[in-house]
């Protein structure tokens, strides 16, 4: 598969992830935190929207043969460098890295506060970002 195939199937599965998040935006952040069931469901998706969004950037990356990234977030810096996303979308991005890594890592912890922000007013930055990238393949 070529890196323009790979790009497109990520594309594809970060709006596929992204309209399911969209059915979870109804519920409150103690719903979230109360139903099990809303609550893993959704970090999952938060979780794989953000992977799906990582996972574009990285054959992207190849496809312009910039210089490989040696962390997830230096794809997203490596980016911005490039002039493809700007400054503030490189640390939104950046920041989402972060959510996925905590929502990955530290889930006996999850701060249900953050969660239901990233739901709510986050989303928008992985649409920008899968936006940005569209135009250039």
């Amino acid at each position: 598969m070529t890196n323009f195939s790979v790009i497109e199937n990520k594309i594809s599965s970060v709006k596929k992830y992204l309209d399911i998040l969209q059915n979870y935006k109804k519920y409150s952040r103690k719903e979230i935190e109360d139903d099990f069931n809303i609550r893993g469901a959704l970090e999952r998706y938060l979780y794989l929207s953000t992977q799906a969004t990582i996972d574009t950037a990285e054959p992207f990356i190849s496809l312009r043969n910039f210089r490989k990234p040696t962390t997830i977030r230096e794809g997203f810096e490596i980016l911005e460098e490039e002039k493809i996303i700007s400054i503030k979308l490189r640390e939104k991005m950046v920041k989402m890295v972060g959510f996925r890594n905590f929502i990955a890592h530290d889930y006996s912890k999850i701060d249900y506060d953050k969660v239901h922000d990233v739901l709510q007013n986050k989303l928008g930055d992985i649409e920008e970002f899968i936006k940005q990238i569209k135009k250039l393949i």
